[in-house]
């Protein structure tokens, strides 16, 4: 036994040697807003549906997360020209995070990538620099959007970041598996859980300062189209949607982050959070988001990632 815990500590000692903890990063958390409240986006919004409703990358009526629930949730920080802007990630590989390409992008398309920004990992409460966090800084270097992306109907919004410095996998803060290739699952009828640190109430719409879930079922793009009143610019073979039911859903600010089910009793990353409803995330409309199946290629081919066969 005084072997093993010898043996322990000096593997620990000698991977923390090889990977060390990032370094602390001070955030002004007074210059952080909504991403949806930067121009680029407000700009570049589809025209009106026949629903009246306008796509509003937007958890509202959730309930908080417990500390390390969700291992592989990220806090993107973005740095734009105006200011800095909250979305979410997952955590892809040691390297990398998945996320929406309008969170990294000032341009309607990949022209302009973002200077840079820092990816909080392992954070229950974003505004304390708690012993669990890993804040690691990106720069314009690391991103990589999808080639075919606009902010014009929303397509292909879907981008990985290289982050500066590896993540150190810890039990706060793993990875989440991927579909695999041959899986050919359109998810729909299992519960989805989409997290992040977004508004968590219409009728107090600040950002959450800890992190928030709400769980809804995944339904068929044939159901997300008809809540989108036929709107086929908008949900397409690269989307997956889960139902609004009871209020609950995405909201401002957790654009980029992940849409999971469970399968085999482990988290299974379906979706990236793209749009919703800009008649309040609260008014029972599919929440729309990249779907991580049609995109794994793209994945792979940009990133470490490897999926499974």
């Amino acid at each position: 036994m005084k072997f093993a815990i010898s043996f322990a500590v000096a593997f620990l000692a000698l991977f923390q040697t090889a990977f060390p903890y990032p370094a602390a990063t001070s955030i002004d958390w007074t210059q952080v807003r909504p991403i949806e409240e930067f121009e680029h986006v407000r700009a570049y919004l589809p025209a009106k549906s026949s629903s009246n409703s306008t796509p509003n990358r937007r958890v509202v009526n959730g309930q908080e997360a417990s500390p390390g629930q969700f291992p592989y949730q990220v806090a993107l920080l973005g740095q734009f020209p105006t200011g800095v802007g909250l979305c979410g990630a997952s955590v892809l590989t040691q390297n990398y995070v998945l996320t929406a390409a309008h969170c990294v992008y000032t341009s309607p398309n990949t022209d302009s990538p973002i200077v840079g920004g820092t990816a909080i990992l392992g954070a229950h409460n974003r505004m304390v620099e708690e012993p669990s966090q890993q804040r690691i800084p990106f720069t314009s270097a690391g991103i990589i959007g999808h080639p075919g992306y606009t902010l014009t109907d929303v397509r292909n919004d879907i981008a990985v970041v290289r982050l500066d410095e590896p993540i150190v996998f810890t039990e706060r803060i793993q990875p989440i598996r991927l579909p695999a290739r041959s899986d050919t699952r359109s998810f729909a009828g299992l519960i989805g859980t989409v997290s992040g640190f977004g508004i968590y109430s219409t009728a107090n719409p600040a950002l959450s300062d800890v992190l928030n879930y709400a769980l809804n079922p995944v339904i068929t793009n044939a159901d997300c189209l008809a809540g989108w009143n036929g709107a086929t610019q908008l949900i397409q073979e690269q989307n997956i949607c889960q139902s609004g039911d009871g209020g609950r859903s995405a909201c401002n600010s957790d654009s980029g982050g992940p849409l999971s089910v469970q399968d085999n009793g482990a988290s299974l990353l379906v979706g990236v959070v793209s749009f919703g409803s800009s008649g309040g995330c609260d008014d029972g409309m599919p929440t729309v988001f990249a779907r991580v199946s049609y995109y794994l290629d793209w994945i792979e081919q940009n990133s470490d990632f490897v999926p499974d066969a």
